[in-house]
C-alpha cells in the first residue's frame, strides 16, 4: 500500500511541478534501482538522493519538499 501511496503523490507532484520534475517510475528488481542496492519496495529519490518514506508518501510534505529544492 506504501508504494501505491509514493507512487499517486509522485503523480500529483508531476502534475503541480511540470516541466520542472521529470518523473520516473521504476520496480526495485528494474535495471535503473540495481546501483542502488535498496532493501525495501518503496523508496523515492529525487537527485539521486533518497527521499524520507514520511514525506514520499504525503502530497503536502513532498510538495514541501520539491519546492525547496526549487
Amino acid at each position: 500500500m506504501t508504494c501505491q501511496k509514493a507512487t499517486v503523490v509522485a503523480n500529483k507532484m508531476q502534475s503541480i511541478f511540470n516541466d520542472k520534475l521529470e518523473l520516473h517510475i521504476h520496480k526495485t528488481d528494474s535495471a535503473e534501482a540495481i546501483p542502488y542496492n535498496l532493501r525495501s519496495s518503496t523508496n523515492v529519490f529525487i537527485n539521486d538522493e533518497l527521499v524520507p518514506l514520511d514525506v514520499a508518501t504525503s502530497e503536502t510534505e513532498m510538495e514541501k519538499y520539491i519546492a525547496a529544492l526549487m
